[in-house]
């Protein structure tokens, strides 16, 4: 499956950091949402270690933060529903598409540039 078309209003958010440790995924997570509330389209990318973000199960981080699990699941509810994972971190990391919590759609080097190039802004966390 091809990325789909975007039109010049849309926005590529790329996750790249682990749900624990920092809180860079949380904060790209937000942006995400407010830019929807906001009437934008939004696509996510998990890439790196952002594709933790979506494996099932996940709790608190050991200090305390808070899991990513419950805002991912109001994705579809701000009409988020293009979700990209880097295919190649995927299997870096030993995990398979079956394995998350949401349906994505694995993309690789050529499909992640054809991505950048079809979004008017791209915001990195």
């Amino acid at each position: 499956m091809e990325p789909q078309a975007a039109s010049r209003d849309d926005l590529l958010v790329i996750l790249r950091h682990s749900p624990h440790g920092t809180s860079w995924l949380r904060d790209g997570l937000d942006a995400a949402l407010v830019a929807a509330a906001f009437g934008q389209t939004v696509s996510l990318l998990f890439q790196g270690d952002g594709v933790l973000a979506l494996l099932r199960g996940q709790g608190s981080g050991a200090l305390g933060q808070k899991g990513t699990a419950a805002t991912l699941e109001m994705l579809s509810l701000y009409d988020i529903d293009a979700l990209f994972v880097d295919a190649e971190a995927l299997a870096r990391l030993g995990f398979a598409a079956n394995e998350l919590m949401l349906p994505t759609d694995s993309v690789d080097a050529a499909r992640t540039a054809a991505l950048l190039a079809s979004h008017r802004q791209v915001l990195v966390f």
